[in-house]
């Protein structure tokens, strides 16, 4: 068995066999395995690119933009209201109407005056005070009448003396008393004048506007949205009166 030294070792190293050892390194191949694999992930993402790019330029997702575009809104059809049973009732006299008066703004003292003007003019006021959570500070009119079926008539003689008030009807509600929530644009009460022209108008209401419904989604499209019927707005009047207690 020979004894080699590979040149320019100097004699340091001594290498026994019959075959000089491998001195380069070894290849790295992991570096050449992600190098390619980042290439073609580059390349299938060029390609994805230029394909969509040829659908837009095509037309071709004109299927999908319809499928996935928002429903028009359906028509409106207009429905005639329900005609009234009968003639409606007759207005009560001030004596014959109990109410309670409400503030709901955010000005002080409001309540009682309110409350005070209508015992001036034969009013009957039970009490006054802040208006309940539903109401206070929510009521943007000048009032709004809040009655039940049997005080519908007391809750129309209550709107004629706040001109721009509304009555609202709570079919839940019972008892003939009515309740006044003062709104943001109340200044004070109709003046005579304008409760007498009130009062005609109140005696006689218009006949409800056709309420506008919405088809509803069902097949058929026959069945048809709730609607709500309009308010009725109740002209008013102006004066002073006075009784109560402090509210706000």
């Amino acid at each position: 068995m020979s004894m080699l030294t590979p040149s320019g070792m100097g004699g340091k190293y001594r290498v026994t066999g019959k075959q000089y050892p491998r001195m380069r390194r070894p290849r790295r191949r992991g570096r050449v395995v992600a190098a390619v694999l980042a290439s073609v992930v580059v390349l299938g993402l060029f390609g994805y690119g230029a394909l969509q790019l040829v659908h837009v330029f095509r037309g071709d997702d004109k299927g999908d933009t319809k499928a996935n575009a928002a429903p028009q809104d359906r028509p409106c059809v207009t429905v005639p209201p329900t005609a009234p049973t009968g003639k409606p009732a007759p207005l009560p006299q001030p004596a014959g109407v109990t109410m309670n008066v409400y503030n709901a703004t955010a000005r002080g003292g409001l309540a009682k005056s309110t409350a005070d003007e209508f015992a001036k003019r034969g009013f009957k006021v039970n009490k006054f005070g802040n208006a309940p959570d539903p109401y206070d500070k929510k009521v943007g009119q000048s009032a709004l009448i809040v009655a039940g079926p049997a005080g519908e008539a007391a809750a129309r003689e209550a709107g004629t003396q706040v001109a721009g008030s509304t009555v609202k009807i709570d079919p839940k509600r019972t008892g003939k008393t009515v309740d006044v929530m003062i709104g943001s644009a109340f200044t004070a009460l109709a003046g005579p004048a304008d409760v007498a022209k009130a009062r005609v108008v109140a005696a006689n209401p218009p006949p409800p506007k056709p309420v506008c419904v919405t088809p509803s989604a069902t097949p058929g499209g026959k069945g048809k949205a709730g609607a709500k019927a309009p308010a009725t707005k109740a002209p008013a009047a102006k004066d002073k009166a006075a009784k109560g207690a402090a509210d706000h």
